[in-house]
């Protein structure tokens, strides 16, 4: 064991990631014959091939894959050990990389980082907005040191779990139905309960709707009732002859499979996930769509959208994933410690 290195580790786990040896190289910040050569001594001083060399590229042998699969833990290890030794006294410095998804970026994430501002004034700060199976591979690759994340009820079925990270579930985000007013079903397609509020006539254009996470209803109206801010569950099936808006390709599948349920598949004809651009085509009479709680609070809705609940089921999940062992890390420990004060924003 004493032959092992964590260097080594990094190596490895680069090579894996880049599928070559110059990729490898190029990510580390070495060159492509250092990488080779420290390769060929570790080969020689562990007395096991770590990598295949073929004419596409390279690939980890059993040995290296193993290997390779500690490079997150040691890394971790070492930060929390380097930052341990910073925290004497209590914690006064350190790095933490965030990545998240879009609609944690005016929602989740300030929360976050202004916690951290105030509770650890030392901790330097990152944030890169991505969607959550680009979240994952940055923090494979020691990229970033927590990801929030989402998933939807059946994601599991299709996902491999990955013993090398960490996830925690930080609550439920409800989805609603985004339509122009005049698309608002009738009280025959929703379920019982309270009748959809009503539109007033000649609402100024300027006046909006805004949505808060939290509280009882999804939405709260401002302004002259120029919006539709719906109360009662709505069944996607009432929007079967619709157009659709479809977001990033994990809610475009659950949109389908929700729609699929509902018994009609969705007619998608425009992509996009920002939320704003959504609503803009919903306003404009050009598609509904399904949209999060989150992206919705700090969206506004102009007059002549309605905004109504669906099923509660359809709700995705937040999660955050750091890698297994990064906990003890002070600064990913502060870091979830904010991630966990910041989901009261969800339900």
């Amino acid at each position: 064991m004493s032959d092992l290195d964590p260097q080594l580790l990094r190596v490895l786990r680069a090579v894996a990631d880049a599928g070559s040896i110059t990729g490898a190289a190029a990510a580390l910040g070495y060159s492509q014959p250092a990488v080779s050569q420290l390769l060929q001594r570790a080969e020689q001083r562990l007395g096991h091939t770590l990598v295949l060399r073929g004419a596409r590229g390279v690939t980890l042998t059993e040995a290296g894959v193993v290997l390779a699969d500690h490079a997150l833990h040691v890394h971790a290890a070492l930060t929390a050990a380097r930052e341990d030794l910073d925290a004497i006294g209590g914690l006064t410095r350190g790095r933490v990389r965030i990545a998240g998804f879009p609609s944690a970026s005016s929602t989740l994430v300030p929360a976050v980082l202004a916690s951290l501002a105030v509770s650890v004034p030392g901790l330097s700060t990152s944030y890169v907005e991505v969607e959550p199976p680009e979240a994952l591979d940055l923090l494979r690759r020691g990229e970033v040191d927590v990801a929030l994340t989402f998933t939807y009820v059946g994601d599991e079925v299709a996902a491999v779990p990955d013993p090398a990270l960490v996830t925690r579930a930080l609550g439920r985000d409800p989805l609603a139905l985004v339509t122009p007013v005049a698309a608002v079903p009738s009280a025959a397609s929703v379920s019982s309960g309270a009748s959809v509020a009503s539109v007033a006539s000649g609402a100024s254009v300027a006046s909006v709707a805004s949505v808060r996470p939290g509280g009882p209803d999804h939405v709260r109206a401002a302004g002259p009732a120029s919006s539709v801010a719906g109360t009662t569950v709505v069944d996607l099936a009432s929007q079967r002859g619709a157009r659709w808006i479809g977001g990033c390709p994990r809610c475009r599948g659950h949109l389908l499979a929700s729609c699929a349920t509902a018994g009609f598949t969705p007619d998608i004809v425009l992509e996009t996930d920002n939320a704003a651009a959504v609503v803009g085509l919903v306003a404009a009479g050009l598609g509904v769509a399904l949209l999060p709680r989150l992206a919705l609070a700090t969206t506004v809705i102009p007059a002549g959208v309605s905004i109504d609940p669906v099923d509660e089921d359809l709700a995705r999940r937040v999660e955050v994933v750091v890698a297994r062992g990064a906990e003890r890390v002070p600064s990913v420990r502060a870091t979830l410690d904010a991630v966990r004060a910041a989901a009261t924003l969800l339900a």
